[in-house]
């Protein structure tokens, strides 16, 4: 008779004991000493009391509850958690998903630098490094394909102090050999920071690619549920001390207490709703994808995709929730069938609960890094949420049946 076997003993205080859905229920949360509650409850105050000789404290610490600009005890919870679902030393927490990417640019940049960025990026990058960061502060950022790494090699220079892309383009969903840019970046002396909103652990961890700082919206996928505003950065604990101290004290971009529980409540069932969002888009993209009346679909975990295989490569567990495409026709016709739609909402934001979709059209100086596609027709992006797939697929079809008749 054998014996029996012992397996590794998990333990919720130690969150490298265990495994991701576990750590998503336990890491960070603690036992309030105060009423016993099992959750940390939401405290609202703005500041905390202090020990009686405060000589030792620094009025800048962002370490313990002193001030909630430097701290609160949701904040400091919620950036414990999300260290570990990342895989990073620390992180920090701010009040929106720009307010974070802000916070790496002018935390981590000077006078004179030098980045490169992926010519498909978020609107308010594209602005920042084509408008605000070149005129206020002298910064220059070369725009580049960052699915060619000659093209990042050689966009580099010897004042390049950051390369910044997304783990999927928004919105044409290209996506980035991390590990690849990664090289490059360090190569020359540069750090790499990836907002990695659209495809959020488990699902992909860029920090274990060779990426120094990873940024998320916790707008939309972490928090899951559409009621809450947040940003994040998560990385090494020295670049984290530095943004902390630079663009959360003395900017003030810090997370309300209120959205910081209500973030670290619907994270708790991240990997859950990922799972009915990478299985419903992958249907929809297909469904769509063999309908005549599509021009195109743009999603990572369909074949005909040009970074299907670096998708596949990266992406552990799924590929993700967003998609792009367009209905055969002018923007009139976009426009037509999204008002045909009777489950899926038009809106803007993703990662929600509800399906929602948005037409943008062909224009603005951004679209000139578009695929073809995306400039002849404009596009849909739809972020598919946790309705059942068959009554998506099913809208999908009759808004087509309604707008083609």
């Amino acid at each position: 008779m054998t014996s029996p076997r012992t397996l590794p003993r998990p333990d919720k205080h130690d969150p490298q004991s265990l495994g991701f859905a576990t750590q998503s229920v336990h890491a960070g949360n603690q036992v309030d000493a105060g009423s016993g509650a099992l959750r940390t409850p939401i405290v609202m105050a703005n500041s905390y009391a202090l020990p009686d000789d405060p000589a030792a404290l620094s009025w800048s610490g962002t370490d313990v509850p002193l001030y909630t600009r430097n701290s609160g005890s949701n904040q400091l919870g919620l950036q414990r958690k999300l260290a570990v679902l990342e895989g990073g030393e620390d992180a920090v927490a701010l009040a929106s998903g720009v307010a974070a990417l802000h916070a790496v640019f002018f935390t981590l940049l000077r006078t004179g630098d030098h980045v490169v960025v992926a010519d498909v990026t978020y609107e308010a990058v594209f602005r920042l490094f084509t408008e605000l960061l070149p005129e206020k502060y002298g910064i220059q950022a070369s725009f580049v394909d960052p699915t060619d790494p000659d093209a990042v090699r050689a966009a580099i220079r010897p004042e390049t102090r950051l390369v910044h892309i997304e783990s999927v383009g928004n919105p044409t969903t290209k996506v980035t050999d991390v590990a690849a840019i990664a090289r490059i970046a360090h190569e020359a002396g540069a750090l790499l920071s990836i907002d990695n909103t659209f495809t959020p652990p488990p699902l992909f961890r860029p920090l274990a690619l060779g990426a120094d700082l990873v940024v998320h919206s916790l707008t939309k996928y972490i928090n899951g549920h559409g009621d809450a505003m947040g940003g994040a950065v998560i990385g090494r604990a020295d670049l984290i001390r530095r943004i902390k101290l630079d663009a959360m004290v003395d900017v003030g971009g810090v997370i309300s207490p209120f959205n910081a529980w209500l973030i670290m409540r619907g994270s708790v069932t991240l990997p859950l709703r990922l799972r009915q969002h990478c299985a419903s888009a992958q249907a929809i993209a297909e469904f769509l994808e063999a309908d005549p009346r599509v021009a195109y679909v743009a999603y990572p975990g369909l074949e005909s995709h040009p970074q299907h295989a670096v998708a596949a490569r990266q992406f552990g567990q799924g590929f993700g929730g967003m998609m792009a495409f367009a209905v055969a026709g002018d923007a009139a016709t976009q426009n037509r069938f999204v008002s045909n739609l009777r489950v899926i909402t038009s809106a803007v934001s993703l990662g929600h609960d509800e399906t929602l979709i948005v037409h943008v059209d062909a224009s603005g100086p951004r679209v000139a890094a578009y695929p073809p596609a995306f400039r002849e027709f404009g596009h849909l992006r739809l972020s598919v949420g946790l309705e059942d797939a068959d009554d998506l697929v099913a809208d999908l079809s009759a808004a087509l049946a309604a707008t083609f008749p």
